[in-house]
């Protein structure tokens, strides 16, 4: 059929047959589908949407427009799975949660991506490491997960093309949004690393892409249905993003805070709910654990035993970072050349922040892209942030900038300041644990 006869059939708010949908993914990755064709389909998918069929056809054709990875005969120890976040300000989850669920008997190929917008980027934290590598081949990917249980690594150039291109194509003429094409994006690659079992984490709030309940709800929705459409069980948790998640945003500062949860009882609250919490999950998809207190306790185990910092000791190494990181963290993650407190202005209590003003700032430190060709200063951003919540007197660190000179340590510490909003009596911090979905 006619590219135009399908954009057509789409705009007029009819359904997409899996035939149309395979000559569409088709067009993407041998390019007989124009730019401007693509865009148009992609706008007609923007005002009339995709039923739940036409999602998972799209899913599906999109996961098989590349290679596929196939675990089996790996001798692996137990269930191939996997975590998502729809990103966020200081969300390190990943760092803790891969090494966290391969100490329990699951195997973690987690395909992460780069910062977008204002959100950080896991394979930028794993850039402030050095020797590690992001874009592994296949054989050295797959020893680091038989080694280490867990390997974290970005999208190979053959997995998932058609992603690669539909997604160039809405970044550029306003079609990002529609959440049949995030769907699609999204689980088409989770698809394509072989996985069992999937656990999405849709973020809520002033630092996320989905500022209100009812727009994440939606997301988390047509992700877990259009998974187990396409044959991979997933559940996903709504999260807070109205505060940075943990104490640090950044990249380096991030590696460091991560490595202090793993190796030390220093552990912000909300961070570790939402670790647990996930982990739980996977444990529970995977069939290592029947209850969410019994694999909590295996998690908590794993965690305050150790074991799970040796997995994410042996990832590094198995991928060519030091193996002596954990011992001497400050020895090979780069500190910036500035690092000085923001100090309040005033006493009081933090009754919010706007957290994805404090992603930008970290941008605008050097932390992140304004481009997609922008060189990231992984040195940059904050670290010992307050928490909503929190009493403060005058005089007191707010947060510690780590800049690359004193005039971008002065725009960080007034965007810092520009940022957070005060009260003179108490204020309670939101849960960070917002809703379940399941079905």
């Amino acid at each position: 059929m006619l590219a135009q006869e399908i954009i057509r059939i789409k705009r007029d708010g009819g359904a997409l047959d899996p035939a149309m949908i395979q000559r569409f993914v088709d067009g993407l990755v041998d390019g007989s589908w124009s730019e401007g064709q693509v865009a148009a389909l992609a706008m007609a998918i923007f005002f009339r949407g995709m039923d739940r069929a036409e999602r998972v056809a799209l899913t599906l054709a999109m996961r098989d427009s590349g290679e596929r990875m196939d675990w089996c005969g790996q001798d692996l120890p137990g269930s191939v799975l996997d975590k998502h976040s729809s990103g966020g300000v200081g969300d390190k989850v990943s760092l803790m949660l891969a090494p966290l669920v391969a100490a329990c008997g699951g195997v973690v190929p987690m395909i992460s991506g780069r910062g977008l917008g204002h959100t950080g980027g896991t394979l930028d934290k794993f850039d402030s490491i050095p020797g590690y590598q992001t874009a592994p081949d296949l054989a050295t990917l797959r020893r680091a997960v038989r080694e280490a249980g867990c390997a974290i690594v970005g999208q190979t150039a053959d997995l998932v093309p058609a992603d690669r291109r539909l997604y160039g194509i809405r970044d550029v003429t306003a079609t990002v949004e529609p959440v049949a094409l995030i769907t699609a994006s999204i689980l088409s690659k989770k698809l394509a690393a072989g996985l069992q079992s999937l656990v999405m984490d849709v973020k809520v709030g002033n630092g996320a892409f989905a500022p209100r309940l009812d727009v994440a709800r939606e997301l988390a929705t047509s992700l877990v249905q259009v998974a187990r459409g396409a044959g991979l069980p997933t559940h996903a948790w709504l999260t807070d993003m109205n505060q940075v998640l943990g104490t640090s945003a950044g990249n380096a500062v991030e590696v460091r805070e991560a490595i202090a949860f793993l190796t030390t009882p220093r552990r912000d609250a909300r961070l570790l709910d939402v670790t647990l919490a996930l982990g739980a999950e996977l444990l529970q998809l995977g069939g290592l654990c029947a209850t969410p207190d019994a694999a909590r306790e295996r998690l908590l185990h794993a965690l305050d035993s150790g074991a799970a910092a040796e997995r994410f000791a042996r990832m590094v190494a198995a991928l060519g970072g030091p193996a002596d990181l954990l011992e001497r963290p400050d020895h090979y993650v780069a500190e910036a050349p500035v690092v000085q407190p923001v100090l309040a202005p005033r006493s009081g209590f933090i009754a919010g922040m706007a957290t994805r003003d404090i992603g930008v700032a970290v941008i605008t430190l050097g932390g992140g892209r304004h481009r997609a060709s922008d060189p990231v200063d992984g040195r940059v951003g904050f670290s010992q942030f307050v928490q909503v919540g929190q009493a403060v007197q005058a005089g007191e660190p707010l947060a510690v900038v780590h800049a690359a000179d004193a005039a971008s340590f002065e725009r960080a510490r007034a965007d810092l300041l520009a940022a957070l909003q005060w009260s003179d009596a108490p204020v309670a911090s939101s849960p960070v644990l917002l809703e379940k979905i399941t079905a």
